[in-house]
């Protein structure tokens, strides 16, 4: 019988799971369709999936949240307060800009929600590792991937029929950051208290500033200096050429993390310099980090456009994309997420990364046939008018059976492999440094997410979505290779 205090931590593994999926959506699939109602083309909306790049790079702050404490509010819980008040904030601003008249400020809004989501994200996932005993992650990573994907189906789904409904995505933003500043007030007042968390590392407080300011110094000097090389060789950042704009992007990125990390060793950033040499200690150490890479990029090809390709592509309209994608898929969202905890409790770890790793892989093949066969293939039903307060359909919509069939499939099947994934990345933590090295593995998972995006919107229009799903599908299969060869690895850490 589970325990009250096993109840309660569950519980706020379950709320903070939904304040993580939150905002992800709001620069994620809700943006690109309010990008692509708006008439922006499907190039652009791809490279403005670039505004995520703070996921992939939130360890470079994420040493700060663990060495220090912002006062009176405790470790932990203090900055959860201060990263969702700040999405509250930024998500509001995001709701007055339009992407048409000003695209530049809209894009910087973005980046400003995907930075403190980001953050935020340090300080969850910190917070879940530290307060969850072992044999609870399992259930614990099903309970967040739960709350995650009930965000998801609220910021992606539910706001796509509001925005329709409303005819004002602005609207929809203020909503959103109405609900950020409530989770805030529930982090505060009701978030059980983390005991089992190390103290921040023993260190200079001045110092460990003037390594970061070094490390960040790094970091852009890297990137500038790689686009000035590339410049030099007589190539223009702003070609029309979408290859050439990416290019720029991850020569930046090549160039700027050896350099930032170079400048922390030699100023010393010492709990960044500390959790890194902690973390490349253990055995397979980067092994780990090409599997974490790997193991969830056929999922981010087939996932990065799919609101672009079932709205432009397919011509559905908004409020069916919301319905099928999230009003119906949630109860198969539900199951899939009970599901994986259940099976979680029965296999080891390494059964359950490898057998759900294998059932996502199978799922970009809905999005194939729907590209291939079309709307109608496999006929429709009506769905009749219901009303839930929160979200309402006034008239009879019709279903098509085959997008239901290839959206539930995706639900399902990332929601289960997501939930052993993030049971993987809790075991390779030391709790010394949570954050960081949390931070570290979350950010090179985001990596497919983030970096796809740009050659996902190239890669669509030169071959045809048709053969962008069958690539999806193939672009999954290294990851499931890498979780069979590290089987011993992997269950060497499900013992930690």
């Amino acid at each position: 019988m589970t325990s009250p205090a096993v109840f309660h931590r569950l519980l706020a593994v379950l709320f903070l799971g939904f304040a993580s999926g939150l905002p992800l959506a709001l620069t994620g699939q809700a943006m690109q369709a309010w990008l692509s109602v708006d008439g922006v083309d499907i190039a652009t909306i791809g490279f403005l999936g670039l505004v995520g790049i703070p996921y992939t790079f939130k360890f470079l702050w994420a040493p700060l949240m663990d060495r220090f404490e912002p006062p009176l509010l405790g470790r932990r819980r203090g900055w959860l307060v201060l990263t969702q008040l700040g999405l509250a904030g930024v998500l509001y601003w995001m709701a007055s800009v339009s992407p048409v008249a000003t695209p530049l400020l809209f894009a910087a809004a973005a980046v400003a929600v995907a930075f403190f989501s980001a953050s935020q994200d340090v300080v969850i996932d910190a917070y879940r590792t530290d307060v969850l005993e072992p044999r609870e992650r399992g259930l614990g990573s099903s309970m967040s991937v739960f709350g995650y994907r009930l965000a998801m189906i609220l910021s992606g789904g539910i706001a796509l029929i509001w925005a329709e409904q409303w005819g004002s995505w602005g609207a929809v933003y203020r909503v959103m950051a109405g609900i950020m500043l409530a989770a805030a007030a529930v982090s505060l007042l009701t978030l059980p208290r983390v005991s089992s968390a190390s103290k921040p590392l023993a260190s200079d407080a001045g110092r460990e500033l003037l390594g970061f300011l070094a490390m960040l110094a790094g970091v852009l000097t890297g990137a500038f200096a790689a686009r000035w090389v590339l410049m030099g060789l007589g190539l223009d950042p702003n070609d029309a050429n979408k290859w050439i704009q990416l290019l720029f992007v991850l020569a930046g990125i090549a160039a700027a993390l050896p350099l930032g990390a170079w400048a922390a060793r030699r100023v010393g950033f010492e709990t960044l310099n500390q959790s890194l040499a902690s973390f490349f200690r253990q055995p397979g150490a980067w092994a780990f980090l090409l599997l974490i890479v790997l193991y969830k990029l056929g999922d981010a090809f087939a996932g990065s456009l799919s609101t672009a390709f079932l709205i432009k592509g397919m011509a559905f309209t908004q409020a069916e994309v919301g319905i099928v994608n999230k009003i119906i898929g949630i109860w198969l969202t539900i199951f899939g997420a009970i599901l994986a905890g259940a099976l979680m409790l029965r296999l080891t770890l390494f059964q359950a990364l490898f057998a759900f790793g294998v059932l996502q892989l199978a799922s970009n093949f809905g999005f194939y046939a729907l590209a291939v066969l079309g709307k109608g293939a496999w006929g429709s039903f009506t769905l009749a008018p219901f009303d839930l307060g929160f979200v309402a359909l006034a008239t009879p919509s019709e279903i098509d059976g085959l997008l239901m069939a290839a959206i539930a499939g995706e639900n399902v099947t990332s929601g289960m492999g997501t939930a052993a994934f993030v049971a993987l990345l809790m075991g390779l933590c030391n709790h010394q440094f949570t954050a960081t090295h949390y931070a570290l593995l979350s950010a090179l998972a985001a990596v497919g997410r983030i970096y796809v995006s740009p050659v996902s919107g190239v890669l669509s229009e030169s071959i045809g979505w048709p053969a962008f799903f069958v690539f999806s599908a193939v672009a999954a299969a290294p990851g499931i290779w890498m979780v069979w060869r590290m089987r011993a690895a992997i269950a060497g850490i499900s013992q930690r």
